[in-house]
């Protein structure tokens, strides 16, 4: 079954405003929390897919993303932030401060550490890759090489020199975040901030990691591969999650946004989904007919050109154009049709024209379809 239609999802028309799309995420994330739903699994995907959801929704580049081409506009073609691939620290990083103090820690559903301690986000990238129409036609694969930072492999990206090396913090305890409680006219109030002496990671580090000095990140190439779908444009932008920059001493990955580009083809011409090709043929084949052969994205097809062919005819090769990014629909091919008026003409060619110069056959008159004509002609140019 496929992807929830987000609006949907977060029960918000697709004339929401940002701030009607993140009440109605709070609502949603609220009533699905994990800690309010112990074990429950329908639960946790909920909790997901309204994530999912408002991460694409309250982001104006990605929400008119989603709006032109679905989820396929934004999720590079199964890579997406939400679903399967996201997970509940990706969630309380990106979107915590929603939640409030609805789960901060005062009484309520605070308990679970992953709530509470801060989670931190290696930062996106941006690669361009450029298509042929023939891929963007079929949908490709494609690896490219990106340098990027990427967990330390000697460390586990702790950025700590071993495990004796790395311990809870002595100050928040291994949470990540300190309370105070202070006296006030109306009684004691609690307050909760992040731990001045870890930065919220909740573990300090007495000896560094030789390999990554205590980052728990190293630069290097990593080859990736991203899923195309057929039908996407130039301009277009897909997020394959997680593989963009390694967060520092741990945490969740960026993600790597791919931004479509299209490499020019020698004969056809894209204008949304439909393809133009322009063809030239030669008088005697416009007033005669013929039969040409004009290329596609995938072979050549030999259409038919009725006698009488005027110049700038259209001829509409149903099907033969581009799909849509979502899967339903194709775009046509258009043969516009040129006749081809040759400049140097010999002595033979300069009389036979004049022949037909005074010829009440070669008159304009587009509502007279004289079939005769087409026959006395046969001789002239065979």
């Amino acid at each position: 079954m496929g992807k929830r239609d987000y609006y949907e999802v977060l029960g918000v028309s697709r004339g929401a405003t940002k701030e009607e799309i993140k009440k109605a995420y709070r609502k949603q994330a609220l009533k699905y929390h994990p800690d309010k739903n112990p074990g429950d699994k329908k639960a946790e995907e909920n909790f997901k897919e309204a994530a999912a959801a408002y991460e694409v929704l309250s982001n104006d580049d990605k929400r008119a993303r989603y709006d032109r081409f679905g989820h396929e506009g934004v999720s590079g073609a199964g890579n997406g932030f939400g679903g399967a691939g996201m997970t509940m620290e990706d969630i309380f990083a990106s979107f915590g401060d929603i939640f409030g103090d609805a789960f901060g820690g005062f009484g309520g559903f605070g308990s679970s550490r992953r709530s509470s301690r801060r989670v931190n986000k290696g930062s996106n990238l941006r690669v361009k890759v450029k298509l042929t129409l023939h891929e963007i036609a079929t949908g490709t694969e494609k690896k490219i090489k990106v340098n990027k930072y990427n967990t330390c492999n000697s460390c586990g990206g702790t950025g700590a020199a071993d495990s004796n090396s790395l311990s809870s913090c002595s100050t928040c305890r291994g949470s990540g975040h300190v309370t105070r409680v202070t006296n006030t006219m109306l009684g004691q109030m609690q307050t909760t901030s992040i731990c001045p002496s870890c930065g919220g990671e909740g573990k300090s580090i007495t000896k560094k990691c030789p390999v990554c000095y205590g980052e728990g990140i190293v630069q290097k190439d990593e080859i990736i591969k991203i899923n195309i779908p057929a039908g996407v444009g130039k301009g277009m932008q897909m997020t394959v999650s997680g593989k963009g920059n390694a967060a520092r001493r741990g945490g969740v990955n960026g993600d790597l946004l791919v931004v479509i580009d299209e490499e020019e083809h020698p004969q056809l011409i894209r204008e949304g989904n439909d393809l133009i090709f322009n063809l030239f043929i030669s008088i005697p084949d416009a007033v005669l007919g013929t039969h040409v052969e004009v290329p596609t994205v995938e072979n050549n097809v030999k259409i038919k050109i009725e006698p009488g062919t005027q110049p700038g005819k259209i001829l509409r090769l149903r099907g033969k154009g581009l799909p849509e990014v979502n899967g339903y629909g194709r775009g046509d091919l258009l043969v516009n049709v040129n006749v081809w008026i040759p400049k140097n003409l010999s002595r033979d060619e300069m009389k036979l024209i004049e022949r037909f110069k005074d010829s009440d056959s070669f008159a304009p008159r587009p509502d007279k379809d004289d079939k005769g004509f087409f026959e006395r002609m046969k001789g002239y140019f065979e």
